[in-house]
């Protein structure tokens, strides 16, 4: 602190210095000290700035997931009304520094078609035991009477567009949640690790973009904060966290969790955006990023980063989800003739375990909840030999199944041999919306029953495609909307953002389809007859 010199006394003391402005320096040193009170106050009890989510809801149980800033214990307190009359508080885990202070409590024991409301507030571990603001919630468990509704989608914050308040935020999840979904499937890139999101960003026809931008998402993400850095970003969009608070969630995971297009074959040496170049130690620390900010139910002990599992909904539906990165091998040339180390994509675990859960489903309809779409061609460079390099399934040759097809023929052939009705694929991925049935008749290998897959997105990136598609399994595309030719990476200013509904009538059991866009408006709709009454040769 300086001192004023002798022939400038401090104002107090300067001659003529009226009453008035005493009282201005009182005031202005009591509205000072009130704010430093409220400030201190506020930073004695925990915050829980992320809000709540909701995930992995199956019958008699949700999984409650939040965030403390500090050691703390979560407290869960939930009710079947909304004055939560009859109430019930679960003790919950330790918030540690060791989790990025997040955890989760498994609600169990829920009775099925019932509003459950939720209160969750954190005790700090100091004696004091200091409390949390309660952040509240609610969901709908599924009923025997009640027919189902979710959406799905990926790709959030990708390409540079992030949170643009004069935008209204990531505002398509609020067009998700007006349409009152039981749960939503997130397909992959719940975050974009590998992008940088600046202040301000050109978009088409000169728009500027503006972002909210956090240290975290400023730069690629290498270290483990950073990582976790992302999923924080998402979390301060107000439309993400009310969505959140209402809509139990199903994620999985892509390669924007890590880095763009990651397998074994990633080579970061010649990208100067990253000074950790290990591949396996980034996906370490994105993978513990992710299962500490993602709303799941843990596996097991027996496999605890496990991402593949099976949600079922009572007789109507079961969801099988699926991990398209954790067991691939190397993206590659993709045309080997015989199934190998380098020809794995789901790996030979998990396709068995997809085969035995579809088998053994009774559930009208099973929904296959993919990373990515099967029969679009999506490239990843050339190899050392100058051979094109694939990212996904397709190889670009329109032939009989060769390299990862292999592996998806195998499993599309057992669905055909064990007459397994009523399966949809959902996927995201490729940024824009689009539905594909899958013809034996047009394909080049013949040996599945016709099936239909649908892609949702993006929810808040850029805008790309249309794919082309590859002939081996007979893809037709019935519905794309994309940005114009010559288009790409368009804005959402755009508004070429779109996710999907599905709708199971339980009186007829039809599923139907739509893709909605950012103001909830059906720009598609496809509605599905089960077999027997549906024969998927027709469309």
């Amino acid at each position: 602190m300086t001192t004023a010199p002798a022939s400038h006394p401090p104002t107090a003391f300067r001659p003529g210095y009226r009453k008035n402005s005493v009282q201005a320096l009182v005031s202005g040193l009591v509205l000072a000290l009130a704010a430093c009170a409220s400030v201190n106050a506020e930073n004695s009890v925990p915050q829980v700035e992320q809000g709540i989510q909701i995930g992995d809801m199956a019958p008699g149980r949700a999984v409650i997931w939040s965030r403390a800033d500090r050691p703390a214990r979560m407290m869960v307190e939930y009710a079947f009304s909304a004055d939560f009359a009859g109430s019930k508080t679960v003790r919950g885990p330790y918030a540690m520094e060791g989790t990025d202070y997040t955890a989760r409590q498994d609600l169990v024991g829920l009775p099925a078609g019932k509003d459950v409301y939720v209160k969750v507030w954190f005790e700090d571990l100091t004696n004091a035991r200091s409390r949390s603001e309660p952040v509240t919630g609610h969901f709908h468990t599924i009923g025997k009477r009640d027919d189902i509704r979710f959406v799905w989608g990926g790709d959030t914050a990708g390409q540079g567009w992030g949170i643009n308040p004069a935008f209204g935020g990531m505002k398509i999840y609020e067009a998700m949640r007006q349409v009152k979904p039981q749960f939503f499937i997130h397909s992959g890139d719940n975050v974009y690790s590998d992008g940088i999101i600046k202040p301000e960003v050109t978009a088409e026809n000169g728009q500027i973009w503006t972002n909210i931008v956090t240290p975290e998402v400023a730069k690629v993400a290498e270290t483990l904060d950073e990582f976790r850095g992302r999923y924080k970003y998402n979390l301060l969009d107000d439309n993400v966290r009310r969505f959140n608070a209402e809509v139990p969630q199903i994620w999985q995971w892509d390669d924007h969790e890590v880095v763009n297009n990651w397998s074994d074959a990633k080579d970061l040496s010649a990208d100067p955006r990253y000074t950790v170049k290990d591949v396996p130690l980034l996906v370490a620390r994105a993978s513990e990023a992710f299962h500490e900010y993602a709303p799941m139910r843990p596996y097991s002990a027996e496999e605890s980063d496990r991402v593949y599992r099976q949600i079922s909904y009572g007789p109507l539906l079961d969801v099988f989800v699926l991990d398209m990165r954790n067991y691939r091998g190397p993206n590659t040339y993709n045309l080997q003739n015989q199934e190998g180390l380098e020809t794995a994509f789901l790996g030979d675990a998990q396709v068995q375990w997809l085969e035995q859960g579809l088998k053994h489903s009774k559930a009208t309809w099973k929904v296959i909840a993919a990373d990515m779409p099967i029969g679009l061609n999506i490239g990843d460079g050339t190899d050392a030999q100058g051979r094109a390099r694939w990212e996904a399934i397709a190889n670009g040759n329109d032939g009989p199944a060769a390299g990862r097809e292999l592996e998806i023929a195998r499993l599309l052939g057992f669905v055909k041999k064990q007459r397994i009705k009523n399966i949809v694929w959902l996927t995201a991925d490729v940024h824009y919306a689009a539905a594909h049935y899958y013809d034996p008749a047009q394909a080049a290998s013949k040996d599945f029953a016709p099936f239909w897959e649908f892609v949702a997105g993006p929810l808040n990136a850029g805008t790309f495609g249309p794919n082309s598609t590859d002939g081996t399994f007979g893809p037709q595309v019935v519905f794309y909307k994309a940005p114009p030719a010559g288009q790409v990476n368009l804005s959402p200013y755009a508004g070429l953002q779109f996710f999907g509904e599905v709708n199971i009538n339980r009186a007829d059991q039809s599923l139907t389809v739509d893709f909605k866009d950012l103001d909830g408006v059906s720009i598609f709709s496809k509605t599905l007859r089960p077999e027997p009454i549906f024969n998927f040769g027709g469309r």
